[in-house]
């Protein structure tokens, strides 16, 4: 039986973790997306963050902590660069359509923000949480995150239009130099 207490530090680490979903999703909300995209996006990043936390509890025991490190900057500089890339794309109608959160980029996408959860899951590893709970609470807490970012940031859009681009590549860059320099 779970203990209530170990349920619901879970549940606040699965918010903390949601809350970069939320914050990078935003920005891509920024661009116009159609709710069939933004529940594939969240569904995305969702099934991200339980698969990069499920290889860091079965690496947990095997990995140093030095790859934390690693992979905060990794993610920082791959958010940084899809912002930036985001941001010049408002320029020019050709690149615009590239940095729609579909195919590869999402995929991106998804990794660089669940990037932080390999690590977080490195550390339950070692400490012998309940793994399919956990691994069910990142997922859901990630996607609903998101998903509601995206729709916070479809609804600025209207009111922003063509600065909405450099807004969201703005909010990602930041968050991305955030990332590398914490």
């Amino acid at each position: 039986m779970f203990f209530s207490g170990e349920i619901a530090s879970l549940l606040v680490v699965s918010i903390a973790l949601g809350m970069d979903a939320f914050s990078i999703s935003l920005g891509i909300g920024l661009v116009k997306l159609r709710l069939k995209r933004i529940a594939l996006v969240s569904m995305t990043i969702g099934v991200f963050h339980i698969i990069m936390p499920f290889f860091g509890i079965m690496l947990g025991k095997v990995i140093s902590e030095q790859i934390g490190n690693l992979t905060t900057l990794a993610s920082g500089a791959l958010l940084f660069g899809i912002g930036a890339q985001m941001f010049f794309s408002a320029f020019s109608h050709e690149v615009q359509k590239r940095m729609r959160p579909i195919g590869l980029s999402l995929l991106l996408i998804a990794f660089t923000v669940s990037l932080d959860s390999f690590t977080v899951g490195l550390g339950l590893g070692l400490s012998g949480v309940h793994v399919i709970l956990t691994l069910i609470l990142f997922g859901i807490s990630s996607a609903f995150l998101a998903c509601l970012g995206m729709l916070l940031g479809r609804k600025v859009q209207s009111y922003l239009g063509v600065y909405s681009e450099l807004l969201g590549g703005s909010i990602l860059c930041c968050f991305g130099l955030y990332m590398l320099f914490s």
